[in-house]
């Protein structure tokens, strides 16, 4: 059985080793969704995850199972009065597809809803076409605008801004 619950202070080394091994290396391609072939360098730091948990703009969500260990994660960041900010999320690469992404997600829409947020953002990289449609399927839609990627590569990468509606579902 797994509990979708909000990430405490004491996850954050947890979080960091399951954010890259989703991610990043040779673990994240037993799943279906990552950017091994894209992306080859640190995911996030412990200091960056730690930031993360202490800020109150942030929400963070951790699928838990029986024995405490986290599954999948997902943050939720006040961007204003109304936009929140889908990010960090993943799945344990052992885990995805089986609904534990779409449960996340859920949750993660639903907190944002109660908490008075009435759309979500997200970025995701453009030469990721799979997962872009996976959100399009789950209602997100591309706005057309793409941002730089924040570290120079070569070629370099860019996201694709995508948003959806948080109605009553």
């Amino acid at each position: 059985m797994t509990a979708i619950e909000a990430a405490q202070p004491a996850d954050a080394k947890a979080l960091k080793l399951l954010i890259e091994s989703a991610y990043r290396g040779d673990s994240a391609r037993q799943g279906w969704n990552h950017e091994a072939d894209i992306l080859d360098n640190e995911r996030i730091s412990l200091a960056e995850v730690e930031a993360m948990l202490a800020d109150p703009a942030v929400s963070m969500l951790v699928a838990r199972c029986a024995n405490g260990e986290l599954t999948g994660c997902v943050a939720v960041t006040r961007k204003d009065d109304t936009m929140g900010y889908l990010g960090t999320f993943c799945v344990d690469p052992r885990m995805q597809s089986a609904g534990l992404g779409g449960k996340l997600l859920d949750a993660a829409e639903k907190q944002a809803r109660l908490s008075g947020l009435g759309a979500m953002e997200m970025t995701v990289i453009t030469q990721r076409e799979v997962l872009i449609a996976w959100y399009e399927r789950r209602g997100y839609r591309r706005t057309g605008e793409t941002r730089p990627f924040p570290v120079p590569r070569d070629p370099p990468l860019r996201f694709a801004v995508l948003e959806k509606p948080l109605t009553e579902a």
